[in-house]
């Protein structure tokens, strides 16, 4: 079972209202630091402009690209962006997980499934304050990756390491189609869509239950 992490596991838009929250209460009092706000604006853009992208090494041309539009060094928006999209909104994520998530975890751990994660950001430290442990973690990032989804260098990457050779085997969740779905359909692996509303109520117990019944 592979999972996409940002929208997949957690309500994104209630972090992103919290993450809003702070910091419009950290800017508003230091108005001499818009830039910063600015290097997390382009960041995110830059990269999402890129799917589909594959690089030589994505997890520094990811600062580079930002550093272009924004007239600073890779180090400093690597710095802002540390600590604002990989540091700290780790602390809210567990208060954002869907219902039933850890249940599911822990019944495909019960039952012997192995686990991974790919997402096109690092999310090691993001299932550690989830609370969830997997078999495997991949990123787009990583040197053995270096493709933005919808390419499907991660999910294969994670077929070799689970040697895995039956793909219908294997499922991938995830919450968008345009990515996660095309990365599923290129890598021949059976791909689920997260209902957004369903997954806030009954998405992830009925995985369970129908886990628990061998109907997955």
């Amino acid at each position: 079972m592979i999972f996409d992490v940002d929208g997949t596991l957690y309500r994104q838009s209630k972090l992103r209202r919290i993450m809003l929250f702070k910091l419009l209460s950290y800017y508003s009092i230091r108005p001499w630091k818009y830039k910063e706000l600015l290097i997390l604006h382009h960041f995110r853009l830059e990269r999402e402009k890129r799917s589909d992208f594959t690089g030589d090494n994505l997890q520094e041309e990811q600062y580079s690209w930002c550093a272009v539009q924004t007239n600073a060094t890779p180090k400093e928006v690597k710095k802002v962006v540390d600590k604002w999209i990989f540091n700290a909104p780790n602390k809210y994520l567990k208060s954002c997980l869907y219902p039933g998530v850890a249940k599911f975890f822990d019944d495909l751990k019960s039952l012997g499934i192995k686990t991974a994660v790919y997402s096109d950001y690092d999310a090691t430290e993001k299932l550690k304050y989830m609370g969830l442990q997997v078999d495997l973690d991949i990123s787009s990032t990583d040197a053995r990756v270096n493709a933005f989804k919808p390419m499907p260098n991660g999910l294969n990457l994670i077929l070799d390491e689970l040697q895995i050779t039956q793909k219908n085997t294997c499922l991938f969740i995830g919450d968008r189609f345009e990515l996660d779905g095309r990365c599923a359909e290129r890598a021949g692996i059976p791909f689920v869509l997260v209902d957004k509303a369903d997954a806030s109520t009954i998405f992830y117990p009925n995985l369970s239950s129908a886990l628990l019944h061998s109907t997955i």
